[in-house]
């Protein structure tokens, strides 16, 4: 019955997306295609003194990348080290230097890690012209670089790879902006909140009092879940009741956090005028989010505790208006996308569900991974994949006609090597250093054993892949937690940018080679058969050692 239940749910959201896929994968492709400008972008452009006209080879582009999200950061730190100064503050004091330096780095990089609880941390002029702004402009980064390569495939014989100032303005203007404002609008009428009351005191049925928090919620929602964000305005995320209060608002932030992974295919395959491409990659991505909501649904419904049979289910943790299947869908979505949002507690899911919702991001979040952010990570892995075919059948590979060379592969292999090294090495110095070993094990992990390893796992893996969930019985406001993980985002976000815009500017530069009956077809159901291969695979074989000594021997012992 559970099995008929998931289902159901899962053809719902595919109908959904399958609706929206067309025209929303075409609207993105004319926006960042269209040789014009809009009057309010024209005004913009002359404000701050830029050429829209002027196209930037791949290092100007990554200039821009790079200063506009070092801006963002020194502001957002900023603001939270000065907010007791800042209106709507509501009494809330100076934010730590370590916290917000996590949280700076966070949400700049469209990670949204929290090590703190928002509600009694975060006044609503730090939420919202803070958080919320760079929940805006940290997807559009990730969008813009994804289109970069796109163009690096798409462009033939020329230097530039478009303009980044004039790609992000027309993707808040014209994409996050007009959707978010709607979906706002329809989170409240369905029940999220939308206020400036702050905490309202209130007596009870039982004579005692409490404190009700308020706060302009609805806005923030919508685009942590279509930004693929993920922070909760609140501690509890989306099991808040006022941040998700039914099934209804529950649909439509699953919806949200897919559409633009999804719907990017499109944009892809209309760019590089081969809409076939766009169709094997969202079959690709299908593919392993099926395959990861299967096993974990199986994972939380049929654990062998005597408990957890008497209940039905691994209920622990979860909320009842969502039961298993919802909250394994809503998981495994966070987890499979880079929002890291959550309906239910991730620590509290059996020991190899929770491992399905590490693997979901081990994979490096292609599944189908955040917005810009899994177009490009599955593009990567696709000349992965046509190397490894190439030297099978002893051709030079290529990929849409760009020859795949040493200088494409060097830069493919760092790519998908950059996280599994700071995941790994981020753990290990937690645990081989005696003094920060200690510290960990006495104020961070809530758990001994191989679950007290997976919650520290988690949180590297989290960090690295820019995903920002957690095991709950971590305790991460620690100078030592708080720096490292901060670490951790920044370098798992930038680095692989610099990688992927250095390959985009490798690939405009080249002009296309005819294809051949000897050219490996990648639109066909073979190649999507490689490609989830060849992720498996490599992150298998890079996280299987970690996994044993985590969730694989907890699970197994249970």
């Amino acid at each position: 019955m559970i099995y008929l239940y998931a289902f159901a749910a899962v053809l719902l959201i595919v109908a959904i997306l399958a609706a929206i896929y067309r025209p929303f994968g075409d609207y993105m492709a004319w926006v960042f295609a269209s040789p014009k400008n809009l009057a309010l972008e024209r005004w913009f452009y002359r404000l701050v003194g830029i050429d829209p006209d002027k196209e930037q080879p791949w290092r100007s582009y990554l200039r821009g990348v790079l200063a506009f999200s070092l801006a963002g950061l020194l502001l957002l730190y900023g603001m939270q080290r000065l907010q007791q100064y800042l209106p709507w503050s509501l009494d809330m004091g100076s934010v730590s230097p370590f916290l917000a330096f996590n949280t700076a780095t966070s949400f700049v990089s469209n990670t949204d890690w929290q090590s703190y609880s928002p509600d009694v941390t975060m006044g609503y002029a730090v939420q919202l012209a803070g958080l919320c702004v760079q929940n805006f402009v940290s997807a559009a980064v990730g969008m813009v670089v994804a289109i970069a390569l796109v163009r690096g495939f798409a462009w033939r014989k020329r230097r530039a790879i478009g303009n980044f100032w004039v790609d992000l303005t027309r993707c808040l203007w014209r994409i996050l902006l007009p959707i978010s404002f709607a979906g706002a609008l329809l989170l409240m009428a369905l029940g999220v909140i939308q206020n400036f009351n702050g905490f309202v005191d209130i007596s009870t049925i039982a004579g005692g009092s409490q404190s009700i928090p308020g706060g302009p919620v609805a806005s923030q929602e919508i685009i942590k879940m279509l930004g693929t964000n993920g922070g909760g305005f609140f501690n509890v995320n989306s099991a808040h009741p006022f941040e998700n209060p039914n099934l209804w608002t529950n649909l439509i932030e699953i919806i949200a956090m897919l559409a633009i992974p999804v719907c990017l295919t499109r944009t892809f395959g209309r760019m590089v005028g081969d809409l076939r491409q766009g169709y094997a990659l969202v079959a690709a991505m299908s593919v392993l989010w099926v395959m990861s909501l299967v096993l974990l649904v199986s994972f939380e419904s049929f654990s062998p505790h005597a408990t957890t049979q008497l209940a039905g289910a691994a209920m622990e943790g979860k909320e009842t208006r969502f039961g298993i299947v919802w909250s394994s869908l809503f998981g495994g979505t966070a987890t499979g996308t880079s929002t890291g949002a959550a309906n239910s507690m991730y620590d509290s899911y059996t020991a190899l569900g929770g491992m399905m919702l590490m693997l979901n991001m081990m994979f490096g979040e292609v599944s189908p991974g955040g917005v810009g952010g899994g177009l490009y990570s599955i593009l990567v892995m696709a000349i992965v994949t046509v190397f490894i075919a190439g030297l099978l059948v002893g051709r030079t590979p290529e990929y849409l006609g760009k020859k795949v060379g040493p200088r494409q592969m060097k830069l493919a292999s760092l790519y998908f090597l950059v996280t599994p090294i700071i995941v790994l090495a981020g753990t290990a110095l937690s645990l081989a250093i005696p003094a920060v070993r200690n510290s960990v094990e006495q104020t961070s992990l809530l758990n001994s054993g191989s679950h007290g390893f997976s919650e520290l796992v988690y949180a590297f893996t989290s960090a690295a892949n820019n995903n920002g969930s957690a095991f709950a019985g971590l305790t991460a406001d620690t100078p030592w937690m708080n720096t490292a993980l901060a670490v951790a985002i920044l370098l798992g976000r930038f680095i692989p940018m610099v990688l992927v815009l250095a390959l985009a500017g490798s690939l405009a530069q080249q002009d296309k080679v005819p294809t051949t009956s000897g050219t490996l077809k990648t639109h066909r159901s073979l190649f999507v058969f490689l490609l989830v291969f060849v992720i498996i695979i490599i992150s298998a074989l890079t996280f299987f050692p970690t996994l044993a000594l985590g969730p694989l021997a907890e699970g197994l012992v249970a």
